[in-house]
């Protein structure tokens, strides 16, 4: 059953069966808004841009994103990079894929995020989402719904933690600016 989350919603990443989650994928979905026209609307089309950023005791250590599409340690892995979005017609146009057993110990929280790379705001996006499933089966576990556009290039989506009781997820949902992750750390630290 799929947890429908609001911002600042945490949930558990343990299974209803007491044992835990082994690989997770997030997934990133999004269509260009129509725009309204002399000529009728038309979409322009939007490179959104999804990453994952590591961090140990608050310090970035490695990233996933369209550049380096798998971690240092091969447990984080961009499945590549979507330069329009939409064609998934609702399924994910970029998944970032989290072995949570191959996490190195010292990594304790991973962000994800999302950009316009080329600068667009996400007044122009539409039925932008971002969702974890459970990788082993395909089961959708949490789906975060980006709402109220605004003029923002750039969103901390939710991050993934691993705390005493094992992992969970919080949805962030905080807009920022910037078009690749190095800009967006100064909007990241806050969430840790």
């Amino acid at each position: 059953m799929t947890v429908n989350m609001t911002k600042g919603q945490k949930i558990s990443l343990s299974k209803a069966d007491g044992g835990s989650l082994t690989a997770v994928r997030m997934g990133l979905g999004w269509k260009a808004a129509p725009r309204r026209g002399l000529f009728g609307s038309r979409t322009r089309e939007i490179d959104l841009d999804a990453s994952a950023v590591l961090f140990a005791d608050k310090q970035p250590v490695d990233v996933v994103f369209f550049r380096h599409l798998t971690s240092d340690d091969g447990s984080v892995r961009h499945t590549g990079d979507n330069l329009v979005g939409g064609v998934g017609q609702g399924g994910d146009d970029e998944s970032i894929i989290v072995d949570l057993s191959r996490v190195p110990v010292h990594v304790d929280q991973i962000i994800f995020t999302v950009n316009s790379f080329t600068g667009q705001t996400f007044a122009e996006v539409e039925n932008a989402f971002c969702r974890l499933v459970d990788e082993t089966n395909g089961q959708e576990l949490a789906r975060y719904t980006l709402t109220g556009g605004g003029s923002y290039t750039a969103q901390i989506m939710a991050k993934v933690q691993r705390g005493a009781a094992g992992w969970s997820m919080t949805a962030i949902g905080t807009p920022a600016n910037g078009r690749t992750f190095q800009d967006l750390i100064p909007a990241i630290l806050p969430a840790l």
